[in-house]
């Protein structure tokens, strides 16, 4: 299973009132993003999301929280993979998209979709 068809579903309803959210399949699931920034992605039974680099550390203690590893890169700041205990209750999930679209907010385009 790429993704979660009812955590998708629950993203896309509570992301559904903002301008230019475009959804598209990447990476094995599916990517909601606005003006060509990640906002969060929904793999399998998880998400994956953007925060301040500074609250990482912080956030890792969240419930369902874990770091988002690359291979050969170790744990990447300002990003984090929320599992079903981070989404099972609606509050939580909205927490983590508050997270994700504030820091989102303040996310430069990537130099490969700039110009």
């Amino acid at each position: 299973m790429p993704y979660n068809d009812h955590l998708a579903n629950r993203v896309r309803e509570a992301l559904a009132s903002l301008p230019n959210l475009d959804e598209r399949p990447k990476m094995g699931g599916l990517s909601f993003m606005i003006e060509d920034k990640l906002v969060v992605h929904v793999q399998d039974d998880e998400l994956m999301i953007r925060c301040d680099k500074a609250r990482t550390d912080e956030l890792l203690d969240w419930p369902g929280a874990r770091p988002y590893t690359m291979k050969g890169k170790g744990a990447l700041k300002g990003w984090l993979l929320i599992d079903s205990p981070g989404t099972t209750r609606q509050a939580d999930l909205m927490n983590w998209l508050t997270i994700t679209l504030s820091a989102t907010a303040e996310a430069k385009v990537s130099r490969k979709r700039q110009g």
